[in-house]
């Protein structure tokens, strides 16, 4: 392998219109970012944690209205193995009355 087939080589060509390797730009753009992050303010960066809390809680509350609306399936799904280790002629018992309207 010659010099020129070099991989290094190959990182060091200019490239046109001043532009910059994606690595560095990657770099530069996170350099950028821990600066900023430095300079913010107490306020600012509680409303960044409140911008971040608040979609939080958004997905999480997707994801238990998703849940909750294939409730059903996901109780039978929960059940099956011990259902299926049961005698024929026996079923699951609720030791409290709330309990019964858990998968039902």
């Amino acid at each position: 392998m010659s010099q020129d087939d070099s991989p290094s080589s190959t990182s060091q060509q200019p490239l046109p219109d001043g532009q910059e390797p994606a690595d560095q730009v990657d770099q530069v753009d996170q350099v950028d970012q821990v600066d900023q992050l430095d300079s913010q303010s107490l306020v600012d960066h509680l409303r960044e944690l409140r911008t971040c809390l608040l979609y939080s809680f958004i997905a999480i509350f997707i994801g238990f209205a998703a849940a909750y609306s294939q409730i059903k399936i996901i109780g039978h799904w929960f059940f099956e193995p011990l259902l299926s280790v049961l005698p024929p002629d026996h079923s699951l018992i609720f030791t409290s009355y709330q309990e019964g309207f858990f998968f039902i």
